[in-house]
């Protein structure tokens, strides 16, 4: 098995100050073994790229209830108060990047692009502080990349290789986040041998897979 790790020694690997990737759409696709262990180990001032924060008990939300979020770059924070109480305070500095915008700046970071040019957000506070590019007489905000040291995701499946595949709503930040982070953590919901998952319902190649969680006893 691939380099197999137990949540609380995948936790272990996270230091203070790191940036880490989560995937997930409000607790549904989201790696809620390592976001357990994650809270249990408490590392301080942590950097989250997540499309929410979910609810307050729920998938990402542990990780705010917790005080170990210092910075947040996500799309939606509408169904946590307590990520929006945070955020008024001051504990937690909240980037938010509009839903389509924020997967693109994943994947220009996974790809090495040095950018995304997107109308959206013209106009209103998202364009503050960022660079207006004209092409052909329209103008475009240039949105940065975003990489992260770490993306903890959510599959399927993984083979002994650490190939991954998804289900459903977890196909939409999962396989981008495997591509933009130097340490890539899956945690899968079954472990099967190589050849189950067949080379077209590979999403992410084993090559791209740091640590795969080990069965859940």
């Amino acid at each position: 098995m691939k380099n197999a790790l137990k949540p609380e020694a995948a936790a272990a690997l996270i230091a203070d100050g790191a940036t880490v990737m989560i995937g997930g759409f409000m607790g549904v696709g989201s790696p809620h073994r390592l976001i357990d262990a994650l809270v249990d180990r408490a590392p301080k001032n942590l950097t989250i790229i997540a499309n929410d924060t979910a609810q307050p008990g729920v998938g990402i939300g542990k990780l705010i209830t917790a005080g170990i979020v210092q910075t947040l770059i996500t799309s939606h924070i509408g169904l946590n108060p307590e990520t929006q109480a945070k955020m008024i305070s001051g504990e937690i500095a909240v980037e938010l990047s509009p839903q389509g915008t924020l997967v693109e700046r994943i994947r220009a970071g996974g790809s090495g692009l040095g950018g995304v040019l997107t109308q959206t957000g013209l106009g209103t506070p998202v364009e503050d502080g960022k660079q207006i590019i004209a092409i052909n007489g329209v103008d475009y905000l240039l949105e940065t990349p975003l990489r992260a040291d770490f993306a903890l995701i959510a599959a399927n499946e993984a083979d002994y290789v650490g190939n991954l595949n998804y289900a459903l709503t977890a196909h939409n930040f999962n396989p981008i986040m495997a591509l933009a982070a130097d340490t890539v953590i899956a945690e899968a919901q079954t472990i099967v041998p190589v050849g189950v998952i067949p080379p077209d319902g590979v999403k992410t190649p084993g090559v791209l897979v740091s640590h795969v969680l080990e069965r859940a006893a």
